[in-house]
């Protein structure tokens, strides 16, 4: 009889594991024996013993269901993963203006300025300007890709100006420059206006003026520049008239 109940609670341990966790599988019933159990714990492991026994002997049945796995993690179980990947590149600032294949493009040479030669003008009219001279030039690619400003400079207020050595004139009657005016047309945006649709925009220098500045966004368009020089206030000195008149595309300041 020793032995028996040796051999049934030898039989329990193997078949009633406790169960490791609650998602784990730990069955034990009994049926047909001394005691018809299910799952026994406590004091109700004699009743077991005696199950055991009697299956020993050929009474009764028994029935186990046990599963077996690694019940922990490696680490903390992360439902959601929110990974966040930077990207990066640079984009080098630049500014452009197609002026031509050659300096020569920029001479603007308004040739021989008509004046007033006949013998039959009124006297307050000889050597005027006959009419004004007007020079336009137009580029289809002007732009810059950062935050920039356009500035318009003349080499002098009075425009063109008639440099010879030795003039000599009544300059209540003659003059020995030409004034100018300076217009650049294009398409871009206002400083500030953030990201926004751009419109026609303008910069002029006027005749008495020097130079001219406007802030701008980022853009790309075709430009136009118009130099007006009205007919002179008074006669014209004879000789050569220059001026220079600087375009600049340049960072915003």
């Amino acid at each position: 009889m020793k032995k028996i109940l040796c051999s049934a609670v030898a039989a329990i341990a193997l078949v009633g594991v406790v169960a490791p966790a609650a998602a784990q599988t730990s069955q034990l019933h009994y049926a047909g024996g001394p005691f018809t159990q299910t799952n026994p714990s406590g004091l109700e492991l004699l009743g077991s013993i005696a199950n055991e026994a009697a299956i020993s002997a050929g009474i009764g049945t028994r029935y186990t269901a046990n599963t077996f796995a690694q019940n922990s993690n490696t680490n903390d179980a992360t439902p959601s993963v929110t990974t966040t990947f930077t990207l990066s590149g640079t984009v080098t600032p630049d500014c452009s203006f197609y002026a031509g294949n050659g300096s020569n493009a920029t001479n603007l040479n308004f040739g021989q300025i008509g004046v007033r030669t006949g013998n039959n003008e009124n006297v307050s009219s000889a050597f005027d300007m006959r009419a004004p001279a007007v020079a336009i030039v137009n580029t289809a690619t002007a732009g810059c890709n950062f935050n920039n400003e356009v500035y318009i400079e003349k080499s002098s207020a009075q425009g063109m100006v008639n440099a010879a050595v030795g003039l000599d004139y009544d300059n209540t009657q003659f003059q020995a420059n030409i004034p100018y005016s300076v217009k650049a047309n294009w398409v871009g945006v206002n400083a500030g206006a953030g990201s926004s649709n751009g419109g026609p925009k303008d910069l002029e220098v006027s005749t008495t003026g020097v130079s001219a500045t406007k802030a701008q966004g980022a853009w790309r368009s075709g430009m136009t520049l118009v130099f007006t020089a009205p007919a002179a206030d008074n006669a014209l000195v004879a000789g050569s008239y220059t001026g220079t008149t600087k375009l600049v595309l340049r960072p915003r300041t």
